[in-house]
């Protein structure tokens, strides 16, 4: 596939529609999942996937083959999706006034095996937007504290107390609904 998608890259970068339509049905379906994993509505995760792959065609030149193209592509997608979380100016406070909390490097994401997947999505739903974002980066995206960093804008010293004030959250949602950790 990675060929495939190589020579609909370099087709797409001289303007055929029709590579870029290839493009977007390749990974429109998967990009929609990650959408909706930021924005509740379909409508808005639909718009929001479509408005990055409008950014995607517009700025093809930019993209370097060094890193996957669906991986670049996921990124475009996330970004995305935060500017519109941004845009109905949901509060994102920086943690610069707070104090920092020492992270213990050791500690790891266990949950108790009875919960489900789906379970643990939900109570991620559920914390406020500004550990949500983080977690979801971090647990769900793969990505660490630098690139989070690059994608929120915000320094990684912060993304890491985030995450852990999101993962402390997490836990008392979790216990809360009786699955404990």
């Amino acid at each position: 596939m990675s060929k495939q998608v190589d020579l609909l890259i370099l087709n797409s970068r001289k303007g055929n529609q029709r590579a870029q339509m290839k493009i977007y049905d390749l990974f429109c379906e998967a990009m929609f999942f990650i959408a909706c994993r930021y924005l509740k509505n379909d409508e808005e995760a639909k718009e929001a996937m479509q408005d990055a792959f409008l950014k995607v065609f517009v700025n093809l030149d930019t993209y370097k083959d060094d890193t996957s193209f669906g991986s670049w592509l996921k990124r475009i997608v996330i970004n995305t999706c935060i500017d519109k979380l941004k845009k109905k100016q949901l509060e994102t406070v920086s943690l610069e006034n707070y104090p920092l909390e020492i992270l213990d490097d050791d500690d790891d994401w266990n949950f108790n095996i009875k919960i489900s997947k789906q379970e643990i999505i939900e109570a991620i739903e559920s914390l406020s937007i500004k550990y949500q974002l983080v977690v979801k980066l971090y647990l769900i995206e793969g990505y660490d504290h630098e690139e989070i960093s690059d994608i929120l804008n915000i320094p990684a010293k912060t993304s890491r107390t985030q995450l852990r004030r999101g993962k402390i959250a997490l836990k008392k949602q979790l216990e809360t609904r009786n699955y404990g950790t």
